[in-house]
């Protein structure tokens, strides 16, 4: 079984014909007979019904998407295989990350580095772990510190802070007093909104959802919906809501009796030797301004 019978069985497939397919395989039709009898041999089932029309049999259409499967990963093989002699980068990062840490700094580095493809994956903090574990990804930005038992060695580059403040609705926060309580926001707005900003909720997240009357685990975005509708307050991270905030459509509140929290992420590798390359440097720096512009840098390993 080759490649080349694997894609005359899957033209074959697209055009029931033996004739059409060997056209546009650019090979005899003799050619395209010989490579299905071989790979039918091979597999040991017929994968078409011969006559005066041709049909895949059900084997072959149980075979047709595995076959097409194994097209396409030599297809994405090849296409990796151009994109390293070009250039490339690849980073995962947490969800919410993606647009205040990545637009900005991504346009900048294109604007020297033109001819580099940079591919950015998203997920959860155990998604991006995996790809780094996987090397399907060589940068990542994560929750710091780093708990996944899967990449328990992990450098970090960069090392941010960024604020988690809770916020209210505008016309729900002009309702408190001066100096609220947690008690006095949770008389308003009894609905708390738990957003999975960590890889362990802190003490304080945990207790404001104790305290509620009823709380909804939801994504971002529904998430700051209810917020902006008055229907629950919550815990954001502050870039998920800066245009929010600038704009007086969310207020942050600070009860006099619960401590501010925070999350850290961190722009991480494997290891250090992921700077080796000029280009994966000059984008860890771009990503770096970001954070200095988001949140307060904790630590900065980029020009050691």
């Amino acid at each position: 079984m080759d490649i080349d019978q694997l894609r005359t069985f899957d033209r074959i497939a697209r055009d029931l014909s033996f004739t059409r397919a060997a056209a546009r395989l650019n090979v005899t039709q003799a050619t395209v007979s010989m490579r299905m009898r071989v790979l039918e041999d091979a597999l040991g089932v017929q994968l078409f019904t011969r006559g005066r029309k041709i049909a895949l049999t059900d084997q072959g259409m149980t075979f047709l998407p595995y076959a097409r499967r194994v097209l396409n990963t030599v297809q994405e093989g090849r296409e990796a295989l151009r994109r390293v002699e070009r250039g490339r980068i690849t980073l995962a990062s947490l969800f919410t990350m993606v647009t205040p840490l990545l637009s900005e700094s991504l346009l900048r580095f294109q604007e020297r580095h033109g001819g580099v493809d940079v591919i950015v994956k998203e997920g959860r903090h155990e998604h991006i772990t995996a790809m780094l574990h996987d090397r399907t990804a060589e940068l990542g930005i994560i929750t710091w510190p780093n708990l996944d038992p899967l990449v328990p060695e992990i450098y970090p580059f960069i090392v941010m802070r960024e604020p988690v403040p809770l916020v209210l609705a505008p016309h729900l926060a002009a309702k408190l007093p001066p100096d609220p309580s947690l008690a006095d926001i949770l008389a308003l707005t009894p609905r708390v909104i738990s957003l999975r900003w960590w890889q362990v909720d802190p003490e304080g997240a945990t207790a404001l959802v104790r305290r509620a009357e009823t709380s909804i685990e939801i994504p971002t975005g529904p998430a700051r919906r209810l917020a902006l509708a008055g229907e629950g307050l919550g815990f954001f991270v502050r870039s998920a809501i800066r245009e929010e905030l600038e704009r007086g459509d969310l207020v942050e509140v600070t009860p006099r009796d619960f401590a501010p929290l925070h999350r850290d992420i961190a722009l991480v590798a494997l290891s250090k030797s992921a700077l080796e390359r000029d280009m994966v440097r000059d984008f860890a720096r771009e990503i770096a301004t970001e954070c200095a512009a988001l949140g307060t840098i904790l630590e900065n390993r980029l020009e050691g």
